[in-house]
């Protein structure tokens, strides 16, 4: 199966770069590009996309509200396309929003093409991409555009969830793979994905992303990485 890419970001250079590490695999294809939302927008009214890869600050419709158009259906419409946000990290706080907006992952805009295209597969394959190296970095920076208030850790439906479970969410939040949560917890890398689909089922979360940003704005987990138990 090809997946079909968009390319969104009003640098052309990096565009061109992005297409040809995309075009030189037998299971990609890039069918659209654009300069900015709106452009991205217009697009996926006519093409198919499978994948958008998004930039976040960009003139006239920037990618966070490019991307919440896409993931409410507003735009897509049925069968809408999975974003992936790239980011750098002086604009975090644009990659938080577009997460929160319904993205599946962000990836730096210098990350190894092999990264990039595992990536694209990933989120394609309906898994969420948070790498954790940058999800501890990004969760840092971002800490001071979350909510000013603090809600109990139990709200929003975190009480449906077990002890064990919320222990495996806090990991998740700081961005801890299943195998490094399984080493953690000395449990099988198959149960931690096991507790990890129920807490998406219990939460009525999409993915991943979704658990990571619900941990932080409930607080159950603090920006530096500590638990709020």
């Amino acid at each position: 199966m090809t997946i079909r890419v968009m390319l969104v970001d009003d640098q052309v250079l990096l565009r061109t770069g992005f297409r040809m590490v995309l075009t030189a695999q037998q299971d990609m294809e890039v069918v659209a590009e654009a300069g900015d939302g709106a452009e991205a927008l217009a697009a996926l009214r006519s093409t198919a996309v499978d994948v958008v890869l998004m930039d976040v600050r960009m003139p006239n419709v920037d990618g966070v509200e490019a991307t919440r158009r896409i993931c409410t259906g507003g735009e897509g419409g049925p069968g809408s396309p999975k974003v992936l946000i790239l980011t750098t990290f002086d604009l975090d706080e644009y990659a938080f929003s577009a997460l929160k907006a319904g993205a599946s992952g962000f990836m730096l805009k210098d990350v190894p093409p092999a990264d990039l295209l595992a990536a694209i597969r990933a989120v394609h394959s309906g898994d969420a991409v948070v790498a954790p190296s940058t999800t501890r970095r990004l969760i840092d920076r971002f800490s001071t555009v979350l909510p000013a208030t603090t809600p109990e850790p139990l709200s929003h439906g975190l009480q449906r969830l077990t002890d064990r479970e919320r222990e495996v969410l806090t990991f998740v939040a700081q961005g801890l793979s299943n195998g490094e949560i399984a080493a953690e917890l000395v449990l099988s890398e198959a149960t931690v994905k096991t507790h990890v689909g129920r807490i998406l089922a219990k939460l009525e979360l999409r993915d991943r992303v979704q658990a990571v940003v619900l941990a932080y704005e409930t607080r159950l987990v603090r920006a530096g990485g500590g638990s709020s138990r």
